[in-house]
């Protein structure tokens, strides 16, 4: 896998980790159908130890899984923390738990699972999709997500067509937050790509049975 290059915030923020209090710069987007999603770039200060202890320390799975006629390999790694599981960074712990703090009056809940998965290149992905296994498959809720390592786009579209495809580029330490009926009216993606680009992971915080 190829190196990250540290970002000159990361350069200047030194080597301890932490995050910007929440809202801070934090910015809705209001979508269709009672969807919206929250971005607030550089979430995360000081990612590199963070990426580098995802990188060396998590146990990655490779799984495979049946499409079509086949079974084929899922193009990424894999690794889910469930409820009372210690996640590998305390910094994690951190976010899970200030997001947990901001978003409870609006949620209704907190966030308890951790889903992981290292995009190695850019031949690794996700397909269209919505996290509607659970409650999300009839109720609004969030889905947030901080990313690390490389810029990867998160791409939106809406179930019912007819909109402009979305283009959320995540990089080093960047959060987004999927909230609303998001799950169930709209499809995120992670495309692949041919340009050269380095591993990212993506740190996925969930409330309890939303997958």
């Amino acid at each position: 896998m190829s190196a990250y290059q540290p970002s000159m915030l990361d350069l200047m923020a030194g080597p301890s980790a932490s995050l910007e209090p929440l809202p801070g710069r934090r910015v809705r987007h209001q979508l269709t159908a009672g969807a919206w999603v929250d971005v607030l770039p550089g979430w995360v200060h000081g990612s590199d130890p963070v990426f580098e202890t995802l990188l060396t320390e998590v146990d990655w799975r490779a799984e495979r899984r049946p499409m079509y006629d086949g079974v084929v390999d899922v193009p990424r790694l894999l690794r889910w923390y469930g409820r009372g599981e210690t996640l590998p960074h305390p910094l994690l712990t951190q976010a899970r738990d200030q997001l947990s703090a901001h978003y409870e009056p609006e949620l209704g809940e907190g966030f308890v699972t951790a889903g992981m998965c290292l995009y190695r290149d850019g031949r690794d992905s996700v397909a269209w999709h919505g996290d509607t296994l659970g409650r999300s498959a009839r109720h609004d809720t969030m889905v947030a997500i901080v990313s690390f390592g490389s810029p990867r786009n998160l791409m939106l579209r809406p179930r019912a067509g007819g909109a402009e495809t979305l283009r959320f580029p995540l990089g080093h330490g960047d959060l987004i937050v999927m909230g609303g009926s998001c799950q169930r009216t709209w499809e995120h993606a992670i495309p692949k790509t041919a340009k050269p680009v380095g591993p990212r992971v993506s740190v996925q915080f969930r409330p309890i049975n939303v997958a």
